[in-house]
């Protein structure tokens, strides 16, 4: 018995196995109590920002599509729902966004040998204003735009709302990340 009680603490890498498991229930303990902010899905939002609240998002390009300000709005909404613990409110939260739609084109982008477009890029640029009522540090008014090719051979009409779903599901993303993973 006095050899298995020698061998348990006199062994060094028990020993630095007991100092560690110290240290992280003490930091488990401790942690709770402290204001800051922590997030399992890589944002950064502090724990006074209880709320948010997304505008609806105006058409505004030269040449409007029709469903584009309702898919922009609720994707928008959605990803800030389904990624973060904010709360939706109508009116305004502790962040707001809101904005328009700035531009909303399709122009050809490679020419073959005998003058013809071979692809046509869809290119949406959106005007997104962030304003967080606990930090205006971290409030902007910036302009995300992305675009996706498709062949010249396709009717637009015939692509669109594949191309519209890509390139809003990646300017949300834009607005997410610069919003709430800080980036």
């Amino acid at each position: 018995m006095k050899d298995i009680h020698k061998i348990i603490f006199t062994n060094k890498s028990l020993n630095t196995f007991k100092i560690v498991l110290l240290l992280f229930l003490a930091g488990i303990t401790i942690l709770p109590s402290c204001k800051i902010s922590y997030s399992m899905s890589g944002t950064n939002i502090p724990l006074e920002i209880e709320t948010f609240s997304v505008q609806y998002f105006p058409n505004r390009a030269p040449l409007v599509q029709s469903q584009l300000s309702q898919v922009f709005t609720d994707a928008l909404k959605d990803k800030i729902e389904g990624q973060t613990r904010l709360e939706m409110v109508t009116g305004f939260g502790d962040v707001d966004l809101s904005g328009e739609i700035k531009n909303y084109e399709t122009r050809p982008v490679a020419i073959t040998g005998d003058e013809r477009a071979a692809l046509n890029r869809l290119t949406i640029a959106i005007r997104v204003k962030y304003t967080n009522s606990f930090n205006p540090d971290e409030n902007f008014d910036t302009q995300f735009s992305r675009y996706e090719d498709y062949s010249s051979s396709s009717n637009l009409s015939d692509v669109e709302e594949d191309l519209i779903e890509l390139i809003v599901e990646n300017i949300v993303e834009d607005v997410f990340n610069k919003a709430f993973v800080n980036w």
